[in-house]
């Protein structure tokens, strides 16, 4: 059977991305691959020895066979993408509130989805069917800094699979996605496999390989395990049973939204939403990817400026009456897909959690020994106290999560709001922090929870309201 690629006694150069044990691996024609392991386990590490990205030690060697292919180099046969938790491609202008800020875009400069997509239809590709297949033409004229996280990503993956590779390589492939888009993508590359494409998985969760997958690969500790056939095995229901708590009238109103409608041009985003979340309540969000979940949060976080135009009342006090919006946020821990991006920035972890107790994005003065302490306490009861002096732009992506949730929590604000907390989380990591919450909000009944999940089996046990948001086609 031709081998695509064939690696040989792999290890690389760069001591800093060595891994525990030389790598052998080779993937045949016909043959999909899973490589599943725990964050920081070295799955990305793996993943660009297979690409090519750094030199191997000599004694090592890599082979690759794309016979037949109408691509003469290694590296238009090879896509890779990876979905490390942040919002897009991060670039240096990019800060977490612009996807709200509308009237800042410059249309002359700014492409739409559709805009963007039509590039690759003078090359003569067939986008429609793509769009079509990830459910995106109802999103095609929405600027790309306005799409939602889970609509990017299916904006990214159309334009490699426009590409026509011959090995497509994903990282976090279900990220951000809804229940039924993570059915389309599985579908969509399975019929991509008939039709010749190899493909290869990257997850940290073994219940998320879809069924096509013929073989996996599991790393564990800077080593590659042997690959081995796959086994489908039958997957947990996302069903949750939620026990709706009664309502305590005498409980203070932490937000209240008073028939609420959010439009940007043509598009409603919200419609007429009424809304009341107590003080010690705790909220799930769920619904399809561009149904508004994300731009409630901002109305809540203080991030979208049509809130002064909104009947909104967050922690007692009408918006718009003269608090600034640091009057706000000191009252809220967040974590989401928009602020992981804005967090681009190489330095220590312990600087990234203590930036919490300030309510910035980063941190440019050192803060006081105190500061630092609360910091590295939160890191403890995170399980990531060995991060301390790591740079943040090293670890991984479920690592660096950690760490963003560790942010939230550090002054122990009144208001959690944790859209995603759980991307890119290990089984073990997942149930951690689902632990964690049930232990925090039981020991701290009147602290309040806003939540965001497309899992619902990431859902704590604490869980008393449940909003399903419903997609606004016009």
């Amino acid at each position: 059977m031709r081998k695509i690629i064939d690696i040989q006694n792999g290890q690389l150069t760069d001591g800093r991305y060595q891994m525990a044990q030389p790598v052998n691996f080779s993937l045949c024609e016909g043959e999909q691959i899973a490589i599943y392991g725990p964050n920081g386990a070295g799955k990305t590490r793996f993943v660009e020895i297979i690409t090519g990205r750094h030199r191997l030690k000599p004694g090592g060697s890599i082979t690759y066979d794309f016979s037949g292919s109408a691509h003469k180099y290694v590296s238009d046969n090879i896509k890779y993408i990876t979905f490390r938790d942040s919002y897009g491609i991060a670039d240096a202008g990019y800060y977490y509130q612009q996807r709200w800020n509308q009237a800042e875009i410059d249309p002359e400069f700014t492409p739409t989805a559709g805009k963007v997509l039509d590039e690759y239809r003078t090359a003569g590709a067939d986008v429609d069917s793509l769009v079509d297949a990830f459910g995106l033409r109802d999103s095609l004229d929405k600027y790309v800094i306005s799409l939602s996280s889970g609509e990017l990503r299916k904006m990214q993956l159309i334009k490699l699979l426009i590409t026509a590779p011959s090995l497509l390589i994903i990282d976090n492939p279900f990220l951000g996605l809804d229940v039924d888009t993570r059915s389309q993508l599985s579908e969509l590359l399975a019929d991509l496999t008939r039709k010749g494409l190899s493909v290869i998985l990257v997850v940290s969760r073994r219940d998320e390989i879809p069924s096509f997958i013929t073989h996996v690969v599991e790393v564990d500790g800077l080593t590659v395990g042997p690959k081995l056939p796959f086994v489908p095995s039958e997957k947990a229901s996302d069903e949750r049973q939620i026990v709706e708590a009664p309502v305590d009238e005498n409980r203070a109103n932490v937000v209240k939204f008073n028939n609420i409608s959010i439009r940007y041009g043509s598009r409603t985003i919200l419609k007429d939403l009424n809304l009341t979340v107590r003080q010690g309540e705790h909220w799930i969000l769920s619904g399809q990817n561009g149904c508004g979940k994300s731009t409630l949060l901002s109305l809540v976080c203080a991030d979208n400026p049509q809130a002064y135009a909104c009947d909104i009342e967050l922690f007692g006090r009408k918006r718009g009456t003269g608090e600034s919006i640091w009057d706000i946020k000191k009252h809220i821990g967040y974590v989401s897909p928009e602020m992981h991006r804005a967090y681009s920035k190489d330095m220590p972890t312990e600087l990234i959690v203590a930036s919490g107790l300030y309510d910035r994005a980063g941190l440019y003065f050192p803060p006081s020994e105190a500061d630092m302490e609360i910091a590295r306490r939160w890191m403890e009861r995170f399980g990531i106290a060995e991060l301390e002096g790591r740079s943040f732009m090293q670890i991984s992506s479920g690592e660096q999560r950690l760490c963003l949730l560790a942010r939230a929590f550090v002054k122990e604000p009144p208001l959690l709001i944790l859209d995603e907390p759980m991307h890119g989380l290990d089984d073990n990591r997942k149930a951690f922090v689902r632990s964690f919450l049930d232990s925090y909000f039981t020991e701290n009944p009147d602290k309040t929870l806003i939540m965001v999940t497309h899992y619902l089996d990431e859902m704590p046990d604490c869980i008393d309201h449940h909003l399903i948001l419903q997609k606004n086609i016009l």
